[in-house]
């Protein structure tokens, strides 16, 4: 069989719908990259041939084409049919476009007909590679047959740098340099942030023009700094605070998990809410402090009320606690109050 040499297109004129960008977690420690948004020093470019597996000295690429894999095989009937048919109709294009040859997919030796993209042809797959770096690396599948086979090689895992979306990404132990990103997944995820964020401003807002008692106990619950909200505080200044705090600019930097945490908090019982705004300061008063065992105590009492805020807060919901309650609340309301 000959050698191939592949030739590809020029990132500037391809399509942008389909990228390998870098993927950083400003979390995990990677040399202080982390603090400036890198994945890797300017200039460095991490290069990686598709993976090969071998067993018993018989060679298994991991392209995502291959209907024998074991990822295809564990599908169940139906979705192992549909997936061999895919598998077959891509194959066949590119086996037309990158061999000229002809290829029936229903034919029964489909496999033995095929040139280039059989599974076996080393001297193709071994040339098949990625090179990253802080820059996105665009993929044309359409257009491009050798990035149509490097999007199914991602996302069957053939390129351990590359995570399949973002989401993997962040979740995967061992850390990926990047991750795959398709406009439909962009998209999807920015829809996803806005519904939530604009939710949480719709309460927001109704909570500024109609129950201003409310947010300041929420502004208290969310933001890191509680006691700087009381009675008299200026209802702009909770508004301003509580919309930085959903954009993502308070304790929270992620701006869903941010808008979420307002939404779940701002939609609780009024009393619960209350409750929780009371348990927060009476521990920075310290009317309320851990003690040996780990549990929470008035320092007055000495009575158990959990060994947790929610635990503490289940205490002071049941009614039979209605004096540790009125104790409590006779305490923090001043500082509210003043």
């Amino acid at each position: 069989m000959s050698d191939y040499t592949i030739v590809e297109k020029y990132q500037q004129t391809k399509n942008q719908s389909v990228a390998i960008r870098p993927f950083f977690n400003p979390n995990r420690e990677n040399m202080g990259l982390e603090k400036y948004g890198l994945s890797l020093h300017d200039g460095v470019f991490h290069e990686e041939s598709l993976a090969c597996l071998e067993m018993n000295g018989v060679k298994r690429y991991v392209t995502g084409l291959n209907e024998f894999a074991p990822e295809v095989k564990m599908l169940t009937p139906k979705e192992k049919k549909a997936k061999i048919e895919e598998i077959r109709s891509v194959v066949a294009t590119l086996e037309a476009e990158l061999a000229a040859n002809v290829v029936d997919p229903k034919d029964k030796d489909f496999w033995n007909n095929l040139t280039i993209m059989s599974p076996n042809n080393d001297k193709f797959w071994d040339k098949i590679s990625l090179r990253c770096g802080n820059e996105p690396v665009f993929l044309d599948p359409e257009v491009d047959p050798y990035d149509r086979i490097k999007l199914y090689a991602v996302k069957a895992g053939g390129f351990s740098i590359v995570a399949g979306s973002l989401k993997e990404a962040k979740q995967n132990p061992r850390g990926v340099k990047f991750y795959l990103d398709t406009l439909e997944e962009s998209l999807t995820t920015r829809t996803e942030l806005t519904k939530v964020k604009n939710k949480a401003l719709v309460e927001l807002q109704k909570m500024f023009d109609g129950n201003t008692t409310k947010l300041m106990y929420v502004s208290k619950i969310c933001d890191v700094n509680s006691t700087q909200y009381v009675k008299s505080t200026p209802n702009d200044i909770l508004y301003e605070n509580m919309n930085d705090y959903i954009e993502g600019h308070g304790s929270e930097s992620n701006k869903k998990r941010a808008a979420q945490n307002f939404l779940d908090v701002s939609t609780l019982s009024a009393e619960e809410i209350k409750l929780r705004a009371l348990i927060k300061d009476a521990l920075f008063y310290r009317f309320l402090a851990t003690k040996a065992g780990g549990w929470i105590e008035p320092l007055d009492s000495g009575i158990r009320l959990g060994k947790s805020p929610s635990e503490c807060l289940d205490f002071l919901m049941d009614p039979k606690n209605e004096e540790t309650l009125i104790s409590l609340m006779e305490k923090i309301e001043p500082y509210w109050n003043s």
